[in-house]
Order: structure tokens, then C-alpha cells, then sequence
């Protein structure tokens, strides 16, 4: 008898996997030609701002309950925070943070702030894509250092799996839902923090940052401008499990992609960053006109932009991150004339830090004795 509701039990769970798998769009899940009509048909499903929040409201759910964010909201969290060796810098400073996003789980990363003293600064999410020691390179830090001379609070935070969030491989099969539930842990730090204003939050981050920072969006309307980078595409789903392993672009009832999900940011502000060289080089005539009616059903058509750069390849690199300071300068009440320029921004005040100087688990502030470790670990936790 025993064995017989083994077998039951087993069969039942292979059946419920079976399911999700058919639900699930991974990688370049359609051609460009079927992306182009699939476009085609989402635009038939609705005509006016009504029927487009039903629409919208039918993505969100199946976002949320596809990467079964309901089991993470009912465990407890923490405020606990780790902020050490804070460096001052040429009109910001860097400090080593990590929370805890659930019990025993760490997000890591660095805190870059203004070293002009205001009551209320914007802040801005910074989260990578897919490189083992991303939060550590010289792009990244650029970045985060130009918009913090600029006014803003900026929580970049390592990808799961990679740099010092490491307590879990990559391919998790719950990635997704970790990466969301760190990036909306960072996003409950920024708010709790008595200098920064709630009502100016931004995020960004390139590929697989820009997945995170569309999917964040999506779902919580506190952040207020967001700038995915080459990411938005009609007819790739995202390459990873962190992306598409599981199933947040359709069920039973609904079938979307990316740019729908992007477009759940109308009516605020939205930049769409593309490039000749990737899974975006349709941008300006797929995806773009897409998420301008959607922007167009608010009446906010000036509120959503597209940066295309057709002779360049898929990276945030200084043209990209460009075209972020202006649109967050804009959108965030940023002060851009703080930064020198000269035909173009120039990077060059910020000082690029070593990996050690970064890191924030160390000999002398060593990762907390509690800390699950390894997939299973946090699997078993989260009850998975």
C-alpha cells in the first residue's frame, strides 16, 4: 500500500511538472515573423485604456503566480542590515551592504551615495545580468558612481548565484522568484530609509538586469522610472531560468511576452535601451510602437522613449548609460550638470574599486553563522 501511494504521489508530481513545462517560453520561444503577428494579435485584444488594465491585471496575476510569489510574502522578513567601509569618493561614496532577504538568505552588494547633504535624495535599483563578478567590474561602477554624483541613492546587488550571493547556484530552479524577491527586498530598504524620497525611485540594469528590472516593475508600481537595457524583445523570453524557468508569460487563460510586460510600467516613465546586435534590433519597429499605444491609451505618449543604437552589440556600455543619466535626470529630479561634460559625460572622476575593497563578507565581517547554505538548504526553507 505503501508503495502504491509512492507511486501515486510521484506520478501526480511528474504530471504537475509536466504542466508547467508546456507553459513555460524559454529562449527565442518564436521566430521574429511569428513574434511581428503575435504582436499583431495582442493589439486585436484590446482598443481602449478599460480593456487594456484587464489585460494588464490578468499579466501581473500571471506573473505573480507563476513564479508563486505568494510563498515568499507569507515568511516573515527582517530589517537586518550589514553597512560597512564606507569610501569616500569624488562627490559620492561607496559602502559594502548586505540584507537579509529572508531568514538565512543574503543579498549583497554596495551602496553608492551623494556626498552633498539633502534631506530627500531619489534612489535607483541597479541590478546585472549574467557574469560571475559583474557588480565588481568597471562598467558597473561607473554607472552607479555618475548616478550617485547626480543625486541618488544607487543599491547595486550581485544576480543570484553570482559574486557574493552565492548560497545558491545560478540555475536554481527558482531563480526567478529569487532575483524578484531580492530586487523587491532592496526596493523595501531604499523606502525605509529616512533620506530618500518614495516618490523618486528608479531601477536599471543590462540583459539580465533588465529582465529583473522590467519583472520588478511590473509588479510594484513604487518604482517610478524605470530603464531596462537590451532585454525587451517580442519573440526572445529571456535564455535563463533566472528568466524563463518559470512560467510567468503564460497559463491556462493568458499568453503574453516581455514587452507587454514592460509596458506594464504606463503610465510611468519607461526607456527602452536596444541594439543592432542583439534580440532588440527590431526594437524601434516591433516593440516600441507596441508599448507606445499602450502609453498612448494613459495619454502619456511622452513619458515612454526608445534609445536604439543599430551600429552597436548587446552591453550597457557608455552610449547605453548615457541615455540612462538623461532619462533618469529627467524623470528623478537629478542634478546632471553635477557631472562634467565635455561633447558627451565624462566618467572619468569615479574611482574604480578592487573586488576586495568591494566585497562585504570578509575575516572581519564574515557571513552570519545562520546563513542556508547550498540549493537544497534554501529549497527546503521556502518549502519548494
Amino acid at each position: 500500500m505503501k508503495t502504491f501511494l509512492h507511486i501515486i504521489f510521484f506520478v501526480s508530481i511528474g504530471l504537475t511538472l509536466l504542466a508547467q513545462d508546456t507553459l513555460l517560453c524559454q529562449g527565442h520561444h518564436w521566430t521574429e515573423d511569428e513574434a511581428n503577428l503575435m504582436m499583431k494579435k495582442f493589439a486585436t485584444e484590446w482598443q481602449d485604456l478599460a480593456a487594456w488594465k484587464l489585460r494588464a491585471d490578468k499579466i501581473k496575476s500571471g506573473i505573480k503566480e507563476g513564479m508563486q510569489l505568494d510563498k515568499l510574502l507569507k515568511i516573515p522578513t527582517t530589517t537586518k542590515t550589514i553597512l560597512h567601509s564606507k569610501k569616500e569618493m569624488d562627490g559620492y561614496s561607496v559602502e559594502n551592504i548586505a540584507l537579509e532577504s529572508f531568514p538565512g538568505f543574503y543579498i549583497t552588494g554596495n551602496l553608492y551615495t551623494p556626498n552633498v547633504k539633502k534631506e530627500n535624495y531619489a534612489a535607483i535599483l541597479c541590478p546585472h545580468g549574467h557574469l560571475r563578478d559583474k557588480r565588481f567590474t568597471d562598467y558597473v561602477q561607473l554607472r552607479c558612481a555618475v548616478l550617485a554624483r547626480m543625486g541618488a541613492v544607487v543599491f547595486a546587488y550581485d544576480m543570484v548565484g553570482y559574486g557574493e550571493c552565492d548560497q545558491v547556484d545560478h540555475k536554481i530552479s527558482i531563480a526567478l522568484l529569487l532575483q524578484t524577491w531580492n530586487s523587491k527586498r532592496v526596493l523595501d530598504y531604499l523606502c525605509s530609509r529616512p533620506d530618500v524620497d518614495t516618490d523618486r525611485i528608479g531601477m536599471t540594469g543590462g540583459s539580465g538586469g533588465g529582465t529583473q528590472t522590467f519583472i520588478l516593475t511590473a509588479i510594484d508600481d513604487r518604482i517610478k522610472a524605470s530603464a531596462p537595457a537590451v532585454q525587451v524583445s517580442a519573440h526572445f523570453f529571456g535564455g535563463c531560468v533566472c528568466e524563463s524557468g518559470m512560467p510567468i508569460h503564460k497559463s491556462i487563460d493568458h499568453q503574453t511576452n516581455n514587452v507587454e510586460i514592460a509596458a506594464l510600467c504606463a503610465p510611468r516613465p519607461l526607456l527602452l535601451i536596444s541594439n543592432g546586435g542583439d534580440w532588440t534590433r527590431n526594437t524601434p519597429r516591433i516593440e516600441y510602437p507596441y508599448i507606445q499605444k499602450v502609453f498612448a491609451a494613459y495619454g502619456v505618449e511622452h513619458k515612454v522613449e526608445n534609445v536604439h543604437l543599430p551600429m552597436e552589440k548587446h552591453d550597457y556600455g557608455y552610449s547605453k548609460r548615457t541615455a540612462a543619466y538623461n532619462f533618469f535626470a529627467h524623470h528623478l529630479k537629478l542634478n546632471a550638470s553635477s557631472i562634467p561634460y565635455d561633447d558627451g559625460y565624462l566618467e572619468d572622476f569615479v574611482t574604480i574599486l578592487s573586488k576586495d575593497e568591494l566585497k562585504v563578507f570578509n575575516k572581519d565581517y564574515p557571513r552570519p553563522d545562520h546563513a542556508l547554505d547550498e540549493n537544497e538548504a534554501v529549497l527546503n526553507f521556502l518549502k519548494f
